[in-house]
């Protein structure tokens, strides 16, 4: 069944500092700091998170559509996009524009700066969710914020049943803006933190939030999950991950488990499971869209995980 996947792509240049930013960033300078920092280790991922839901989708056997908007530097994404077949009918090109990019420097103790480029992101309002034939489900996760708002509101015209997905991009909303998007998705998915965020943004708290969805799920990472639907709480366990590596796109591959489920009539316990053992395959691996198992491979990894079959 044909999913709309609406939001960013990007790349990620992650580079590592072999050392801790406390020793060369002093507290009583920090009015007119001036640092260099030697990056001797550099990888370049692809991600943004449309890009990782749609990656993790594709792999659990799903048929993904990004509605997303980049730029002259897309080349070497789009490629891969094509090599693992994931369609790119609805990613618009903005011309004089660099793809959305965001620069993470890590040190030792895994503290991070990252700056980070919207690009054509910001031109994501130029799409409408409403032109897309034969879609099934879609989110709305981070993106530009005209470009969210106007989503959420097109599937709500299309009737078309939708995730809210707001993510590190709720900051640019009013609480007013946040319940309108509430109101007019069908499901909303959030981390903890986010979580917090929203009750604050909106003063509703998550009970509340819930009766106006068919579902509101909140993640928390190696704690599981939780997910308000019907007037019940259900707690979602963690999947046991192979290794912890790197956290990036856990979210992300998360939400595919949840878009499959609701796409194939899964339960909400089976849904959280499936989503929450993506993340699990994913921290194992370095980068948001590295790893690569099988259909077969996940089912039998959650046969042995949760002692039952989703499918």
């Amino acid at each position: 069944m044909r999913t709309l996947i609406c939001g960013s792509l990007a790349f990620d240049s992650i580079m590592v500092f072999q050392d801790h930013f406390k020793n060369h960033i002093l507290p009583d300078k920090i009015h007119m700091l001036n640092v260099s920092f030697l990056v001797p280790e550099m990888r370049r991922e692809f991600g943004g998170c449309a890009g990782n839901i749609a990656y993790n989708l594709k792999l659990l056997g799903g048929e993904p559509l990004i509605m997303a908007t980049v730029g002259d530097d897309f080349g070497a994404y789009g490629e891969r996009l094509d090599d693992h077949a994931i369609s790119r009918d609805y990613i618009r090109h903005i011309a004089g524009t660099y793809t959305a990019q965001a620069f993470i420097t890590t040190d030792l103790a895994d503290n991070q700066i990252t700056a980070f480029h919207p690009g054509a992101m910001n031109y994501s309002h130029e799409n409408d969710v409403r032109q897309v034939p034969d879609v099934k489900l879609g989110i709305v996760s981070p993106d530009g914020r005209d470009g969210m708002l106007r989503h959420v509101r097109g599937f709500h015209e299309a009737a078309v049943p939708c995730i809210f997905d707001p993510g590190q991009g709720m900051p640019l909303f009013t609480g007013e803006e946040l319940l309108e998007c509430v109101h007019k998705s069908s499901y909303v998915i959030l981390n903890d933190y986010e979580a917090e965020l929203l009750q604050a943004r909106t003063g509703e708290n998550l009970a509340t939030l819930a009766r106006h969805v068919e579902a509101l799920i909140v993640t928390r990472g190696a704690e599981g999950s939780v997910i308000y639907t019907a007037g019940k709480q259900l707690d979602i366990p963690a999947a046991r991950p192979a290794a912890i590596l790197d956290p990036t796109g856990c979210g992300d591959a998360y939400r595919s488990g949840i878009l499959y489920g609701i796409t194939h009539g899964l339960d909400w316990e089976t849904s959280g499971r499936l989503g929450s053992l993506m993340g699990a395959i994913k921290i194992a691996q370095r980068g948001g869209q590295n790893h690569r198992p099988g259909r077969d491979e996940i089912a039998s990894e959650f046969h042995t995980q949760f002692d039952y079959h989703y499918a």
